[in-house]
This record gives C-alpha cells, structure tokens and sequence, in this order.
C-alpha cells in the first residue's frame, strides 16, 4: 500500500487545532450552506463569457471561488461545501471527464485541475477569515478507472493510490438489488464507461487507511467538515469509525426517502447528520400537483424516526438531480420552495445555480458554470435566500434555543403549509404555498405570536398586529410566500429599513374558509386545521 509525504505534513500539523477541530455538530447545525462544484463555480480571471460542452472541464478553479467568495457571503451562507479535491482520472471517457471530482485515483495527491496546494490553503483561509466554515465531499466507497464497457472491467489496480493492490477490493459484481444491502454495499456501481472499484471497507487494512487519509486531511487543510459520498454503499460498521477519525462533523450521503432506511443511520450512531431526502421526494411532488400536507406528515415520521432532524441537510437541489426549474419554473413556486429549505429545521442546503433559477435536466445539464448567470445579484431568488438567510442569522444570535427548537405545524392543507420555528422572542412564522404565480387573493390568520405583537413581513416589509389570540391576518396573493418576525427581532439585520402597513389587496381579499373556531384551533396546533 503507497503513501506520501502526506502523512508526515498530517502529523506535524496536528500539534494545533485550528477551525477544523472547533467546528462540531451544534456548530454546523448553526449554519447554512452553499453547495459548489469547483469546475462550474468561477474561473481564476472571474470572466463569464465562456461556454463549455457539460461533459468537460469547464475551468472553474478554486482561485476562481476564493476570488467570488463575497457572492455567497452576500447571500448570508455560513458555510460552503466543495466538490472532492483528490487526484481523478485524467482520460476522455464515453461519459465524459472527471471535472466533478468524484473519481478518484490518487488520495494522497490534490487535483491539478482545479489549481496548486497553496491556491487551496489560500481558499481555506479566505473561508476562514470571513467566519464561513469549509465542507469537503470525500469519497470512501471505490477508486476509478475508465472503462471500455467490457465485463468484468479489466483494472490496474497498481495505480491507484494508496489502494495498489486487488485485495483491497471486492471481486466484480454490479449492484442489481437495490433493497439488499449486501449486494449495492459489495457490489461495484454503474458499470459504464469508468469502473467504479469497490473497496473493501469491511477489513482493517482500508478502514485504517481511509480512517488515517481522513484525519490528515482535515488537520493538514484545516477542513471544518466532510460530507461522505454513497455512504449507503459502504458496510455499517466502517462509517463511525470514519467519522471519528476525521474529527469533524460530517454528511453521510443516503439517499433513500424512507425514514426507517435513512434514519438508522443516526439512531444506531453511524452517521451524524445526512442530507434530508426524506423531505426531498414531497417537497418536490408538493410543488408539482402534490399536497402539502405530505411534506407535514413526512416532518412528523422523520421527527419520530431520526435521532436530530435539526443536523439533517435541508435541500432542494443538489449535483445528481434534475433542477426544481426543470418540472416547473414559475418563480413563486421556487420562491416557497426556497423559504421552507431556509427555514425549516435543520442545515440550509442550497447547490450554486439554485438561486439563479437554472433549469437543468439530470446529470450533466444540471451542472451549469455559474458564470453564465453573470453573478446577478439581483435575481429573485438570490434577494430571497439573502434576505432569509439574514432572519435566520439573526434569530439563531438572538437565542441560543432558536437551533435545537423543533418547528410548529400551525396549520397544513394541500396548498398551504405555516410553520412557527424558535422560542417567543426570536420566532420566525412563515408560510408557504404552492398555488403558483396565478395563485388567487385571500387572507388566512395563523398563530405564533403574542397579542397585540408588532410584527413585520420581511419579504414585503409590510407590517401587521397580532390579535388578542397571537394571529396574524396574512394577504395572500398571487402564490407568493410569507415569512413574519416581531419588529424588535428584526433590528441589527439591515432588512426593511423602510415599511408600510399591511393591508388587503386592491379589490379586496377572499377569506380561506376560516370560521372563528378555525382560527382559535390554528393558534393552538395543526392536527385540527389540516383541512380536507
């Protein structure tokens, strides 16, 4: 097994502890983050007039990020993840170039192609120094070779490094039974045009290994976080160990949308926190036809399900699935879609391109050089994600309780869903619906606040009063979301300087149906307002 001068850097880096070991759980779960694939992000000279085939290299470096850092931060994220940094393959393959990063051939060399060793420290420390932490995908389930489609992919295992050898590896077989955990965790995945070797991460000798790469790398680079590539194709017991070494909290991919599947993985302490596809599926299909109330019922099923919905990633996007844009790109429906994975329990989320409304199909259309948006500042939905990411911010310094409160259902049906997250005080009450940009006038009232309450709605900045039983009346119209904090939660964040009363819309407001019983029950919970 080959190693590097690598792993004499990793140890004399470990006599001080820098952001990687300070940033834990309760650290990560404070922030929100903003996904990059470093090829598609920013060129080194910051041009966006280039154009690229998707299947290649497009240029993007970490240079590139390093200098386009005051997009994101602007934004209000807290945290950026990155695509993997290792050597990959550098062949011309029948599914393309390894511009993702993802296959790796070399662990203990960093990819060229996104730029020099000192270009990333100098990216580590620009994160740093604007108080933002650095996640980094790894990838622990295989090593690449191009392939030419013949099977069983003939492989020179001799380099690869460190893994130079066969027996670090399962023999060939080719996931089929997608419900049998031995076969997708031994087996090799998608055996076209790169052969995806299995490394056998059951034995000591790869555990050890991948366990020691792990901690060099955080310590050497200073990386505050990992998120772990197909952790579900790994063996159970290889993940906790994994985690540990690293010293940093860590996403475990597992994409699976049942909680009995995904949630093991936190109640029998493997993983600490993965992506939330268990919302992922209804969001999406409640935007697209669905109801609403599938996305409150999966909140309740992975509440009593997981371990610490608050440590799950909260997404809408990511680099393997098809753009939200793609189904349907009315920008009100994207609009909700992102006000509930900013304000939901757990880690915000967001995949660069989210905020520019790209549409991209599956892979590789949904990987868009950024540039191509010229960085607009002022597109719809990066003012929303901006102004949103401020209010959470600011609600999280306002209480430390604001974090590990689990959000309210105060009222759900199949177009609308109202949630209260954080203690009185720093509360956040928003509202989403899926009725579209040709969505009607009318108001509703919902619950969450005190009465006679000054609250404003930071979207529009207009403000309202609580009545005697803590409910605001909200003028919906037109499908767009509604997201309310008291006036006095709102200073120090620089949203809203100027306001105007709240009122109905020209022509006046239909009322949603709320008798006053109905109004009186949304002020106390949602399991007697989830309207048929």
């Amino acid at each position: 097994m080959r190693t590097s001068v690598f792993h004499a850097a990793a140890a004399a880096a470990l006599v001080f502890a820098g952001l990687g070991s300070a940033a834990d759980l309760d650290e990560w779960k404070s922030r929100s983050i903003y996904q990059v694939m470093i090829d598609r992000y920013a060129q080194t000279d910051g041009s966006t007039d280039k154009t690229c085939e998707m299947h290649l290299f497009c240029g993007g470096t970490w240079k590139g990020l390093m200098n386009k850092l005051d997009y994101i931060q602007d934004m209000g994220f807290t945290a950026i993840q990155i695509s993997p940094i290792v050597k990959n393959i550098n062949d011309h393959t029948s599914v393309g170039d390894a511009y993702h990063g993802y296959w790796s051939v070399d662990n203990y060399a960093l990819n060229d192609r996104f730029g020099t060793e000192q270009e990333f420290k100098d990216l580590v420390a620009a994160t740093h120094k604007r108080d933002m932490l650095l996640m980094v995908d790894v990838v622990v389930n295989n090593m690449v070779q191009s392939f030419d489609n013949v099977v069983p992919p003939k492989v020179d295992y001799s380099k690869f490094n460190p893994f130079d050898d066969k027996k670090y590896f399962h023999p060939y077989c080719n996931v089929t039974e997608w419900e049998n955990s031995t076969n997708y965790q031994n087996c090799w995945l998608y055996p076209y045009g790169v052969a995806l070797a299995d490394l056998a991460t059951e034995t000591k000798p790869v555990a050890d290994e991948l366990g020691s790469w792990a901690k060099g790398l955080v310590t050497n680079y200073s990386i505050d976080g990992l998120r772990i590539d197909a952790a579900k194709h790994v063996n159970d017991e290889f993940l906790p160990g994994f985690v540990k070494s690293s010293g940093v909290f860590a996403f475990g991919e597992v994409l699976s949308g049942l909680p009995e599947d995904m949630c093991r993985y936190q109640t029998l302490g493997l993983l600490p926190g993965m992506p939330n596809y268990l919302e992922y599926y209804p969001l999406n299909e409640a935007f697209n036809g669905g109801s609403l109330i599938d996305v409150a019922n999966m909140r309740n099923d992975a509440a009593s399900s997981c371990n610490d919905t608050a440590a799950l990633g909260s997404f809408l996007e990511n680099h393997d699935m098809p753009r939200f844009a793609n189904r349907n790109d009315d920008m009100a429906l994207a609009k909700n879609a992102m006000t509930y994975i900013l304000l939901n329990d757990g880690i915000p989320t967001v995949y660069q391109g989210q905020e520019q409304h790209f549409k991209g199909n599956g892979t590789p259309f949904n990987r868009e050089p950024l540039w191509t948006s010229k960085y607009d500042k002022e597109a719809p939905l990066y003012v929303l994600t901006s102004a949103l990411n401020k209010v959470r911010n600011n609600a999280i310094k306002l209480s430390k309780d604001y974090i590990s409160t689990p959000s309210e259902t105060l009222w759900a049906d199949v177009n609308h869903l109202c949630l209260k997250k954080g203690p009185y005080g720093s509360q956040v009450v928003f509202c989403i619906n899926n009725k579209s940009s040709k969505g009607d006038s009318y108001q509703v009232s919902v619950g969450g606040f005190q009465a006679n309450d000054k609250v404003v709605e930071v979207l529009s900045c207009k403000t309202s009063t609580a009545d005697v039983s803590g409910n605001v009346t909200m003028y919906m119209g037109k499908g767009e979301p509604k997201a309310y904090v008291t006036e006095k939660a709102l200073k120090g964040t620089g949203l809203c300087a100027k306001t105007e009363e709240d009122a109905p819309v020209e022509n006046g407001a239909g009322v949603l149906g709320l008798t006053g019983s109905i109004v009186v029950a949304v002020a106390f919970g949602w399991a007697a307002v989830v309207l048929a």
